[in-house]
């Protein structure tokens, strides 16, 4: 896919897949919450992310793991905007992404000088996200996610999970399509209320979802569909997450969001190589 997304004053170029590198501000993510609260330890997670090849850097300030329940919206504003300054002071180059399902929240962020919106609800949890990111006119992820992030994986069930999540996004796209919005990007939402053969089925199946002509997102880096199967912590599936990330970019994955980033630049030079 050679598709550039242009927004105000910027663009992003996907003829060869990148790398977006996480920044969690939460205290309990399930593999670097906490690790990034002062703000020294977030400037040198900056420049790292940059120095090492990352296109985009995601800031999450609310996590989302299973069993989690959101902060306040109040929270979730007074740890982003002083992340967002910090970036734009320590990189020029960086895309800022904000990982949040609250249009308020996207809104601010946006006008302070964030790039994109990272909604893990596709507009499910705030009725007004779409509104918002088509007055802002900047890239929207929008993630499949069955539930919410308290419940999603209380045994998860779909008739035909593939079929389901294209009818979702099917839905999504044509809805945004209708009032002129096309900055769009899809991500299937690994871990979202999925079970593990869940994953692996979407994993096996991703190159359906190019079918909408959008980027696609990938987010497995270090999650429970690799380190459950692999009977180990998230601190010791690196190795894993570079294997599902090969395969994701075979099957067509545009952007990688990792923890990891020099080893996921590693994957994307050798299937580049090989395509």
């Amino acid at each position: 896919m050679s598709k550039i997304i242009k927004y105000t004053g910027n663009s992003i170029d996907f003829s060869t897949p990148i790398v977006m590198g996480i920044l969690n501000l939460t205290t309990d993510s399930f593999y670097d919450g906490g690790l990034y609260l002062e703000e020294d330890k977030i400037i040198r997670r900056i420049i790292q992310i940059e120095k090492l090849g990352a296109k985009i850097i995601d800031l999450g300030a609310s996590s989302s793991r299973p069993g989690s329940i959101p902060v306040s919206e109040d929270e979730e504003i007074k740890k982003l905007l002083p992340t967002i300054e910090i970036i734009k002071k320590h990189s020029n180059k960086l895309l800022i992404s904000i990982d949040t399902f609250r249009s308020n929240v996207a809104k601010i962020c946006i006008e302070k000088g964030a790039d994109i919106i990272n909604d893990i609800s596709a507009g499910n949890k705030d009725k007004e996200m779409f509104n918002t990111v088509i007055e802002l006119d900047v890239p929207y992820i929008m993630m499949h996610m069955q539930g919410n992030s308290l419940t999603m994986q209380n045994n998860p069930r779909y008739k035909n999970i593939i079929l389901e999540l294209l009818e979702f996004f099917e839905k999504k796209i044509k809805n945004l399509e209708k009032k002129g919005f096309n900055k769009i990007i899809i991500d299937p939402g690994f871990g979202f209320g999925k079970t593990l053969d869940h994953n692996y089925e979407i994993l096996k199946n991703l190159s359906k979802f190019k079918k909408f002509g959008y980027p696609l997102l990938i987010g497995a880096s270090r999650k429970s569909m690799i380190y459950n199967l692999l009977n180990k912590t998230p601190q010791e599936v690196l190795n894993g997450t570079s294997i599902v990330n090969t395969i994701s970019l075979l099957n067509g994955a545009d952007i990688l969001r990792v923890h990891d980033i020099e080893e996921t630049l590693e994957c994307i030079r050798i299937t580049n190589q090989i395509k």
